[in-house]
């Protein structure tokens, strides 16, 4: 598995995608309008009660017209969940209700509400404890002072110290040189400190980072890691069909390529949306929500692009008006999105994986469609 990260970082804000030409399609050698594109009924089931909200259907039909004709490329999935309820469910390009997809570093995300958890059931004490609390540092290359004091939270929010970038290919921690290892876990813990660093202070995206909360959980939780995610997250949310990568110490792998369907993304989107709680019954501390639901620090070379506890934070806008979202997001276009003051989560999937248009189409979708057609 790779989870291309530096794409993410530069291309979240690239410049929208032109309009393509008039919707012809050609029919007995003649160009011709394309025929209209109905959307996709939404059936009861999934998990979803089914909602009743009027939207501007005509924005979901020209989006999918869009898609038919590849101007948008790749997409799986749009899905729509507007105050609880599924409205809009549309799938693409052989994808369906049960297709699980694989969106990359979407699954960080889930590390962290599992950190969350992990706290509030005193397994571990706060994201302040240190990497010298759970590792004898010193039996690992290139110790440090400055490696045994990162932090939890400088991992949550991708500002610890280590000489480890995704962003810069020559990076001795980029993750593309982790993957080939025997033992990620030891890449990440024998990587030396960066000198330009201080831990907690500088937004770096650090892949390997995360294995080693994933790490630092499994040790940590009796019976691992992945009993404890279906029982405490996946269980009390009704997602039952997922499925794992995992290290090659066959640790489920924190870094990403967690893998359900649409509607169950949903579920995860839904419920950071609800503050932790699922029909009413808490599943995450709500403080924790709020605390992931926070700007620690400024996404450098984007405008208005802020990281929270494994959390994207931008703002889309439609007609002069801000929608501000926290949000997952992977390598081919995939998204959680949780809007903050609108009651919606969408959640796009898609297969673009390493093309430079992956995340920059996904802005259009939102900014021209998705939201047009949906916001109050």
């Amino acid at each position: 598995m790779r989870i291309t990260v530096f794409l993410v970082l530069s291309l979240l804000l690239s410049p929208i995608l032109p309009a393509q030409g008039p919707d012809l399609v050609k029919n007995d050698g003649i160009m011709k309008p394309m025929p209209p594109i109905p959307t996709q009924a939404v059936r009861p089931g999934g998990g979803w009660e089914v909602s009743a909200d009027r939207h501007d259907l005509g924005k979901i039909r020209e989006l999918k017209r869009r898609i038919a004709q590849k101007e948008f490329k790749d997409i799986t999935s749009v899905v729509v969940i507007k105050d609880g309820k599924l409205l809009v469910e549309e799938y693409f390009n052989g994808a369906d209700r049960t297709t699980l997809h694989n969106p990359r570093s979407v699954g960080k995300t889930f590390t962290s509400a599992l950190m969350g958890a992990a706290i509030r059931d005193g397994y571990i004490k706060s994201i302040d404890q240190t990497l010298g609390e759970f590792y004898d540092l010193k039996s690992f290359a290139n110790y440090s002072p400055k490696k045994s004091a990162v932090k939890l939270r400088d991992l949550l929010t991708m500002s610890s110290a280590f000489l480890g970038s995704d962003a810069d290919a020559a990076s001795p921690g980029n993750e593309e040189n982790m993957y080939p290892t025997p033992n990620w876990v030891k890449f990440a813990l024998d990587l030396p400190m960066d000198e330009a660093k201080q831990n907690g202070k500088q937004w770096d995206y650090f892949t390997a980072g995360v294995v080693i909360l994933g790490d630092i959980l499994d040790r940590s939780i009796p019976g691992g890691l992945e009993k404890y995610a279906d029982r405490v997250l996946f269980k009390p949310l009704g997602i039952t069909r997922y499925e794992w990568q995992y290290t090659p110490q066959k640790v489920v792998n924190t870094a990403g390529g967690l893998q359900m369907s649409s509607l169950d993304y949903a579920k995860f989107g839904q419920l950071y949306k609800n503050r932790g709680r699922w029909n009413g019954v808490p599943v995450l501390p709500e403080e924790w929500v709020a605390n992931s639901f926070r700007r620690y620090l400024a996404v450098p070379n984007n405008v208005d692009v802020f990281y929270g506890l494994l959390f994207w934070n931008m703002t889309y806008h439609v007609d002069g008006r801000p929608f501000e979202t926290f949000f997952c997001t992977g390598n081919g276009g995939n998204k959680i999105f949780v809007f903050l003051d609108q009651p919606l989560v969408v959640v796009v999937t898609a297969t673009a994986y390493g093309k430079p248009y992956m995340h920059a189409q996904v802005d259009q979708m939102m900014e021209k469609y998705i939201l047009p057609a949906v916001i109050k």
